[in-house]
């Protein structure tokens, strides 16, 4: 299987076209979030969008809770998936897929400890996804991503061997850490954000050391 690869808080047409070239698969859009990196304006998340070929997935990544306004905002910013980093009730998820049929639903679970393996039964029936994050979304001020450390990969693994959704692995990933990341866990895709920046910039050569290191463990387990 190939690891896809998503190259998060891409903040411009130009850093999109240095993720695609190098081999990214997705590129996330992060809108307006309590906190964390890569905050864009909404007018830029839809240039960029217009901008990426087919082929290249974009995700929306959005704090919004309810699914009306969720809805609108995929129609401004027009990704092809949409990245919800709250746990919302399923009720929503379930009015968002009848709002958004034609748009992804990839569902954040922050991995705190091992009640995020409950949820798997809880939103498998709304989403087309899941991805797997280090965030506290229960924190005075909510962490909903970026943190740039990692959880426990032996509950992401078995998040992994339950779903029955392709599953994401995000939280502290590097070129020195991927190997082991996908070994550990098998998931889908890996989601990085900071590890591929330097002075908050895309860094081209720790964009390929990144890409590189997922290729090799890709061709030696084949």
């Amino acid at each position: 299987m190939v690891t896809r690869i998503k190259i998060c808080c891409i903040s411009s047409c130009e850093e999109a076209e240095m993720a695609i070239k190098a081999g990214a698969d997705v590129l996330g859009l992060v809108a307006d979030m309590p906190s964390g990196p890569g905050v864009i304006k909404d007018e830029t998340i839809a240039e960029i969008t217009a901008f990426t070929p087919p082929g290249t997935s974009t995700f929306l990544l959005t704090s919004l809770e309810k699914a009306e306004n969720i809805a609108h905002h995929v129609l401004r910013t027009r990704p092809t998936a949409v990245q919800v980093v709250r746990h919302l009730p399923p009720s929503e998820l379930q009015k968002l897929r009848s709002l958004l049929p034609l748009t992804k639903i990839v569902q954040v679970v922050h991995v705190e400890n091992e009640k995020a393996l409950d949820l798997i039964d809880t939103y498998t029936p709304h989403v087309d996804a899941f991805l797997l994050d280090s965030g506290k979304p229960s924190a005075q001020t909510p962490l909903l991503g970026g943190t740039g450390t990692t959880h426990d990969w032996a509950i992401s693994a078995a998040f992994v061997k339950r779903s029955l959704r392709p599953v994401f692995l995000a939280g502290g990933l590097n070129a020195g850490n991927a190997s082991r990341a996908i070994r550990e866990v098998r998931p889908y895709g890996l989601d990085l954000c900071s590890s591929v920046r330097t002075s908050g910039r895309l860094d081209p050569h720790k964009l390929e050391q990144f890409i590189s290191a997922v290729r090799n463990v890709d061709n030696s387990v084949q």
